[in-house]
């Protein structure tokens, strides 16, 4: 009898193990959002960041913040496909004595797009400037990614004084080396097109040295949310990699007077690391560093050594 009835707890445990795979698996098959969603909060927790909203510009704008509220506040602003997520594995290590801010822009992720918006890169550093403005906590370190670098750069040239410092990683906006990825912008092409896994998985070669394993179903849920934008992505791409603003920001960089920061890998795809001299070149005041082992997403690839990189230029 003894036996019998210390098998039984063993037996209920194994069955309702069972039972939740089963139905963990049904959500995943029927939502697989929910399990990206969950892994976004996974990162969150272990960023100690926490989601706010901001209601600026027109739009409201979805973020994400960590870090000691009286800490020296960094800005940190995605780029082309991007979102504040981007940001999270960077943010670990930044947040432990800053305060940091990560947004999705305009348009892009959880924030608002408006029905014929525009969100071209002059546009979009307006409303960046807006924002700023309206922090409660002016921030000491401004970020810009790839597409955010020129969004970035271009308030920095007509906001004189709207950030103490700047960082552009792997920015867009100047003239650099043509590669395949250039070629093909230039041609009219997305190359950054994600409608399917196998195009999921072209992307991430092109943007990640050692691209990271996605699993389903977070890959299927990334693949959806990137196939449902595919239009969008198209518009915006047309504004900042061919149409008449796609180079503006290199006639602008003698505006910019906050020190700049010019971060780059040397393996990146995207945007060449010529592109960090062409920079330099037109910038007031700067100064470069070169990553090596890494591609287009400095941040997510080697987070430590770029927290650790920022945190000695605000210093």
């Amino acid at each position: 009898m003894s036996r019998r009835r210390s098998a039984r707890p063993a037996w209920w445990l194994r069955a309702g193990a069972a039972g939740l795979a089963v139905a963990g698996l049904g959500v995943a098959v029927a939502r697989p959002e929910y399990v990206l969603e969950a892994e976004f909060a996974r990162q969150r927790w272990l960023a100690g960041a926490s989601e706010t909203t901001f209601q600026v510009a027109g739009h409201r704008w979805a973020a994400v913040q960590a870090g000691p509220a009286d800490a020296p506040l960094v800005l940190l602003v995605h780029g082309f496909t991007g979102s504040k997520e981007n940001w999270l594995p960077m943010t670990r290590e930044l947040a432990r004595g800053h305060r940091v801010l990560a947004v999705d822009l305009p348009g892009w992720g959880d924030s608002e797009r408006l029905a014929g918006g525009d969100y071209g890169p002059s546009a979009q550093a307006a409303r960046l400037a807006e924002f700023i403005a309206a922090l409660p906590q002016s921030p000491q370190l401004v970020v810009g990614h790839s597409m955010g670098g020129q969004i970035v750069g271009l308030m920095a040239a007509r906001n004189p004084g709207i950030a103490p410092r700047l960082v552009l990683m792997s920015a867009a906006g100047v003239r650099f080396d043509e590669n395949a990825f250039a070629s093909a912008v230039l041609a009219g092409e997305n190359p950054f097109q994600v409608t399917n896994r196998a195009e999921l998985k072209r992307y991430l070669g092109i943007v990640f040295a050692e691209p990271p394993f996605v699993p389903w179903p977070a890959s299927a849920a990334l693949v959806s949310r990137r196939r449902a934008d595919a239009e969008f992505e198209q518009r915006v791409l047309d504004g900042i990699g061919r149409g008449p603003e796609a180079f503006a920001l290199e006639e602008e960089l003698g505006a910019i007077t906050a020190p700049s920061l010019l971060l780059w890998c040397r393996d990146d795809r995207v945007i060449d690391a010529s592109a960090a001299d062409v920079f330099a070149a037109g910038l007031r005041d700067s100064r470069t560093v070169l990553l090596n082992g890494c591609g287009h997403m400095p941040m997510m690839a080697q987070p430590r050594q770029v927290a650790d990189t920022l945190a000695g230029f605000l210093r």
